[in-house]
């Protein structure tokens, strides 16, 4: 992966004003690589009740061309088969490399992410559900543009059908700054598409059980962390975006997370009364859409 001719020596002034386009490039892939052949990033899935799809997951980080130097899925209470299913995955990928946790009580998404973000080792942390997988290239690509660009400490990029994971990527693409206005209207860092530097000093918060991540990636840039968006499709939503199983059947509760975490956000004085009223207003506006498309309505 190499800059697009004429853009290389650019400043981070001048990025912030620009949308850099990246050429696509396996030569820069062997310098990614630590010595024993890994990637300097730790994986967190959280996992709840996933005996189905966390199989699927871990293939898809198992398959990566820059290979993560270790996983870390914490199972957040499950009461289904899960443990039994994440014991054979032991067996299967190592204990070196696949670490496996068991919380004795059901804390939520933000508490089990924390804990193994806490445990990883790695300076970058990538974060994947275990109902979600990516593409093979996603871990390569993401961390040659955050070893390039320095002053980023987190990255998110698009998502889209399963159909998109074995396609050949692009020879040119996008990434964007990505600013705190804009995260206010369009929530662009999906959890299974960041990654970020393990020394931030924030976390999830702790007892949200919707919109968590939402609530952290405002925070994060409300105190300075500078984020970018790659424009390209890195990563698979297995079940519909409004579906009737898992959170995200739970329209309202999710509506109410994504409303708590812009107050916050506005009460931090992160944002203006205008772009407060503003942006919930839109966020009312996308969970009506959010409802009648779950119904069939539209």
């Amino acid at each position: 992966m190499t800059l697009k001719p004429g853009l290389s020596g650019l400043g981070i002034g001048s990025w912030r004003m620009l949308k850099k386009e990246w050429l696509v490039s396996a030569d820069l892939l062997s310098g990614l690589l630590a010595k024993n052949g890994s990637a300097e990033v730790s994986v967190v899935i959280p996992c709840f009740a996933a005996a189905a799809t966390i199989g699927r997951a871990l293939a898809s980080v198992e398959a990566q061309t820059c290979k993560p130097f270790e996983v870390i899925v914490v199972d957040d209470a499950s009461p289904d088969a899960t443990r039994n299913q994440l014991q054979e995955l032991v067996e299967k990928y190592g204990s070196d490399w696949l670490k496996v946790h068991f919380l004795a009580e059901n804390c939520g998404p933000a508490s089990a992410r924390n804990y193994g973000w806490e445990r990883a080792t790695q300076p970058f942390v990538a974060f994947l559900d275990a109902d979600d997988s990516w593409h093979r290239d996603k871990i390569a690509l993401q961390l040659a543009f955050m070893l390039q660009n320095p002053e980023i400490f987190i990255s998110g990029h698009s998502c889209g059908g399963v159909t998109n994971l074995v396609r050949k990527l692009p020879q040119k693409f996008k990434v964007a700054p990505y600013t705190l206005r804009q995260l206010l209207f369009c929530n662009r860092l999906q959890t299974p598409t960041v990654m970020l530097k393990r020394e931030i000093i924030l976390h999830f918060p702790a007892g949200i059980r919707f919109a968590e991540d939402y609530y952290l990636w405002l925070a994060l840039l409300r105190i300075g962390y500078q984020a970018a968006s790659i424009d390209l499709e890195l990563a698979a939503i297995h079940k519909p975006a409004f579906g009737v199983s898992g959170q995200s059947a739970a329209l309202w509760q999710m509506e109410k997370g994504e409303l708590k975490a812009i107050r916050a956000a506005f009460n931090r004085g992160s944002v203006s009364s205008v772009q407060y009223a503003t942006a919930v207003g839109w966020s009312l506006l996308k969970y009506i859409r959010r409802v009648l498309l779950s119904s069939g309505s539209i």
